[in-house]
């Protein structure tokens, strides 16, 4: 996936079903760590819940290692599977949604309680604010200097910036790239790295 969204700032939002309350939580996370830790901060605010259930996607939509859900209590596939199926066709990454559930008194059943998660979700996302996100990679290349300012002008138009520039026999420029970009680059540089530095 070239690009995709992420939040802009933590949402949250409220519904109602037969006197249950599906507390929705959706916050940008960047690691199934920092995931993790924004579950543990709702069980905290909120210690008297019958239920914390979440779904997250904390990197690169395709990076299924980064993927996490559960139904804590609930039925199992009532709650995390129908709230992680949302964010699977939502184009979102780095991202973690909790609901948190208080009990009305009346069960809901299966599919009932599949609804409410999967509505608490959608309404959640619906509100939240995203921005598009580009994936970058960090690349070492190696030049003559007289290049240097046509191939800085050619990584500012793909939407990169140079982080490092270092002048010796040669120019050594240190630079983040769009992944998709890489291939934009003149062919007149000499790669000394296309991983992370």
């Amino acid at each position: 996936m070239s690009s995709y969204r992420i939040p802009i700032e933590t949402t949250h939002c409220e519904i109602e079903i037969k006197r249950s309350r599906f507390i929705a939580y959706l916050a940008h996370t960047q690691g199934s760590v920092e995931s993790k830790a924004f579950i543990h901060e709702l069980k905290q605010k909120y210690p008297d819940a019958r239920h914390h259930c979440y779904a997250f996607m904390a990197g690169n939509p395709t990076d299924s290692n980064q993927y996490g859900y559960s139904d804590d209590g609930e039925p199992s596939g009532t709650a995390g599977k129908p709230m992680f199926a949302h964010l699977q066709h939502s184009d979102i990454g780095e991202v973690c949604i909790v609901v948190v559930r208080y009990f009305g008194g009346t069960k809901l059943g299966t599919g009932g309680l599949a609804r409410a998660y999967s509505d608490a979700t959608k309404a959640v996302i619906e509100k939240a604010k995203f921005k598009k996100f580009i994936p970058t990679k960090n690349i070492k290349l190696s030049m003559d200097f007289s290049i240097e300012a046509d191939v800085r002008q050619k990584i500012d138009l793909i939407g990169g910036s140079v982080i490092k520039a270092d002048y010796s026999n040669s120019v050594t420029l240190e630079a983040s790239i769009p992944e998709t970009a890489i291939l934009e680059l003149p062919y007149s540089v000499v790669w000394l790295s296309k991983s992370a530095i």
